[in-house]
Parts: structure tokens; C-alpha cells; sequence
């Protein structure tokens, strides 16, 4: 049920978790089509939905971003992350148990921006047993680490 209030606010353009505007809330519905709360349950399929399209969840991934961080943050501190990837991420990407371990030991107290794109991009790019990992593409230091790190764990 969560995951369907961050597609709302997606679909809302809310600015801020927690709370929609009266302003995104009548824009929302207006563009939604729903004037009750009814019609709006009727839309719950297709907000799920939004998560199967390739498209728009990679929409949705990016702005979740800007939605969960501290307004007068540039990056998202680590457990609002690993909360937002676990929601995000936690049904679909095999090694999401593991690069949560990972970050739950990690020096890593926030996650900028770059990052956070790029945990998407390695999600649908590198296989489960990283044999496709390329260690000198252009993955931000945290994934290279990550990497070492579940090979470390893999031959022990």
C-alpha cells in the first residue's frame, strides 16, 4: 500500500512527504479523473501499473529522490534511503537484501543524487552474480565498494 502513496504523490507532483497541497491535490485529481474517493481507489490498479512500465518507474525512482530528501539537503541521509530502496527496489532486485547489509555497515551517512540514479541503473544492469560487473565503467565509488565487498563476502 505504501509504494501506491508515493505513485499518488508522483502522479500529484507533490513537492514534500507527508502532506499534498490543496493546489497538487485538485491538479492531481483534476488530471486523474477523480472527484471522490472512490473513483480514486478505482485508480489504485492503475498507479500499480505505473511500477510495471519501465518508463514511468524510473520516473517514479528519480522523483522519489527530491520527495524523500530534507528540503535544504542535497542528498538523502542513508536510512530514509535504504527505506526508499527497500520500497522501491526490495521486490524486484535480487541482490537488494545484500546491498542493504552492505549500506547498513558502510561509512555512508547520505546518498547524493548520482547515487541514487545509478543503484537503478546497476539493479537492471548487473546480473546477481555481478560476472558482468565492469570495473572500469563509470559506477560511483559506492557501487565499485559494494562490489568488493559482496566478492569478499562470496569467497569467505
Amino acid at each position: 500500500m505504501y509504494i501506491i502513496m508515493l505513485v499518488l504523490a508522483w502522479k500529484l507532483e507533490a513537492e514534500s512527504m507527508g502532506f499534498f497541497t490543496k493546489e497538487e491535490w485538485l491538479k492531481g485529481m483534476t488530471s486523474l479523473q477523480c472527484d471522490c474517493t472512490e473513483k480514486l481507489q478505482n485508480k489504485f490498479d492503475f498507479l500499480r501499473s505505473q511500477l510495471n512500465d519501465i518508463s514511468s518507474f524510473k520516473n517514479i525512482y528519480r522523483y522519489a529522490f527530491d520527495f524523500a530528501r530534507d528540503k535544504d539537503q542535497r542528498s538523502l541521509d542513508i536510512d530514509t534511503a535504504k527505506s526508499m530502496l527497500a520500497l522501491l527496489l526490495g521486490r524486484t532486485w535480487p541482490l537488494f537484501s545484500v546491498f542493504y547489509q552492505y549500506l547498513e555497515q558502510s561509512k555512508y551517512r547520505v546518498m547524493n543524487k548520482d547515487q541514487w540514479y545509478n543503484v537503478l541503473e546497476f539493479s537492471r544492469t548487473v546480473h546477481a552474480d555481478l560476472s558482468n560487473y565492469d570495473e572500469d565503467g563509470a559506477w560511483p565509488v559506492l557501487l565499485d565498494e559494494f562490489v568488493e565487498w559482496q566478492k569478499v563476502r562470496q569467497t569467505s
